[in-house]
């Protein structure tokens, strides 16, 4: 397990040490001094696997366009992003896009670009009104553009599943992402209202903030194992916490049998390790949200803005969340395969 970590420990590392670098390939912030527009992506955390593919995907889309590109990285802590929206103003970017830890922490500074001229998208989570006045003004924030896919959906796909096959009087455990953050509030709502409220005999377990780290939600399964009752399905707001509560428990007898799990798990991203422990029997079925897709839109509505095709403001497009599950995941492995997240051996691309 202590090698696991550390390997975990050197794989945060080096993506920290990635995003600082511009993703153009030049270095740090503010680009090249080539005369092409900049554009800055201010991704949430290097850790957090859907960011990064996030942040992979926005360097590939970024090369079919003419402007310079450059990510960096907030760490999951909200001054460091705060600091950095900020700084993009002082570099003199001509589009921000922002990907919010916490989105009422980060909405005043992203207020702060708008009001310096700056064109502004929000990205995986939208940035809302109410984070910035506290009102119940859900619209996008005044004066920013957003691409986005819908967490309420996303969670629904496992919680509509989950009530036909979590058995009668489960034990479950439900991992939360970060307080705060859109996503991972109501994808939890989105379980209360298509799991919890239909099956009323389920016994919540255990619930916490693994903040959507894989090593945060294994310690949290870990401990929660040592009660000695049996988890019967993990409930979790993104596929990084489910792969971390799924490593705490794979060789556990209790838990994986004869190489088959006792056990459900329900995820939402649809990442390449997602789908890998689809295809192992230990992950039931997560929801996709295309980094891909995301990233696509991102740079294509960008380029319009930059060159005043259309107004940030106009910019409010969503991708899909169709299920994979074990009936479909090999299309889907097959996918990232193709583009490289997965080797041709079956094992995560490093």
């Amino acid at each position: 397990m202590k090698i696991k970590r550390l390997l975990a420990v050197l794989l945060s590392t080096a993506l920290v040490a990635g995003m600082a670098v511009g993703c153009d390939g030049k270095g740090g912030a503010g680009g090249s001094d080539d005369g092409k527009k900049k554009v800055c992506f201010v991704a949430r955390a290097s850790a957090d696997t859907f960011a990064s593919w996030l942040t992979s995907e926005m360097e590939k889309e970024a090369e079919n366009y003419d402007f310079d590109l450059t990510c960096v990285s907030g760490e999951a802590d909200d001054n460091t992003e705060n600091g950095l929206l900020e700084d993009c103003i002082t570099k003199g970017y001509d589009l921000v896009i922002v990907q919010s830890n916490n989105n009422a922490a980060q909405a005043p500074y992203v207020q702060k670009l708008v009001d310096a001229g700056i064109p502004v998208i929000t990205t995986n989570p939208t940035t809302h009104q109410s984070d910035l006045d506290g009102s119940n003004n859900d619209a996008v924030m005044e004066g920013t553009g957003t691409v986005d896919a819908d967490p309420v959906e996303q969670a629904a796909v496992g919680a509509k599943r989950a009530v036909k096959e979590v058995p009668q009087n489960a034990n479950v455990v439900v991992l939360r992402g970060p307080s705060g953050n859109y996503h991972a509030e109501k994808r939890r709502e989105a379980w209360d209202t298509y799991f919890f409220k239909e099956r009323p005999d389920v016994k919540l377990l255990y619930e916490d903030y693994a903040n959507w780290n894989s090593d945060e939600a294994l310690t949290l399964m870990e401990n929660w194992v040592q009660s000695g009752t049996h988890i019967d399905a993990i409930i979790s707001m993104n596929d990084n916490m489910a792969a971390g509560a799924i490593e705490a428990i794979r060789n556990d007898k209790d838990y994986v049998k004869d190489g088959k799990a006792d056990f459900l798990a329900y995820g939402v991203d649809g990442t390449a390790q997602g789908c890998l422990l689809i295809k192992e029997g230990l992950l039931t079925c997560t929801a996709l949200q295309s980094a891909a897709d995301i990233a696509k839109l991102n740079m294509e509505y960008a380029d319009k803005v930059l060159k005043e095709e259309i107004k940030v403001t106009e910019v409010n497009d969503y991708v899909e969340a169709p299920e994979i599950n074990a009936d479909n995941v090999g299309e889907y492995i097959k996918i990232y395969v193709e583009n490289g997240e997965i080797s041709e051996g079956g094992e995560l691309a490093e």
